[in-house]
């Protein structure tokens, strides 16, 4: 089971990662050419659009990697200065906390995304919607990297603590 998980883990990250890199490429062409056009010709309004919508889905996607790569900001001190026991429990009871905190962002993601897709972008007229298509996607991943560290809790396996701990 523990192997099941540790490959589609790995396959997750392993799109993930490209993907970034590519929506960061397109962020830094977009910007470069908002600010060439408005040093050199008439300011083209696209994209800083583009720029914003870039923004927000390196933001969602990028907390979803840095999730599976257990880089999030964790304050272990207390959990390390727990016996190993209970230090399991606690990470098992953050592991179920984040799961349902996730799966209630997916929801009102999708409602947020139907709500929302009926609204056009100002310049590139893109429905809304699917701009806010990265909200239920990255609460899904990040559900998902969640529910992978609960299992291997419950089955004994070592799960590395949040912040990069133990790597």
């Amino acid at each position: 089971m523990l192997r099941a998980l540790d490959l589609i883990d790995k396959g997750i990250g392993a799109v993930l990662r490209p993907v970034l890199f590519f929506l960061m490429a397109a962020l830094i062409v977009a910007i470069s050419l908002q600010v060439g056009s408005r040093l050199f010709f008439r300011a083209l309004g696209w994209t800083e659009e583009v720029s914003r919508f870039l923004v927000i889905w390196i933001t969602f996607l990028g907390a979803s990697l840095a999730w599976h790569q257990h880089r999030h900001i964790a304050v272990g001190a207390l959990v390390d200065a727990l016996p190993i026991g209970y230090a399991r429990l606690v990470r098992i009871a953050a592991c179920v906390v984040v799961i349902g905190f996730m799966v209630a962002l997916v929801k009102v993601g999708l409602d947020y995304m139907g709500t929302q897709g009926r609204q056009r972008s100002a310049a590139l007229r893109l429905s809304m919607g699917r701009v806010y298509t990265v909200i239920p996607l990255s609460a899904a991943l990040m559900a998902w990297f969640a529910l992978s560290d609960l299992l291997r809790l419950l089955v004994g396996g070592k799960v590395p603590m949040q912040g990069g701990a133990g790597q």
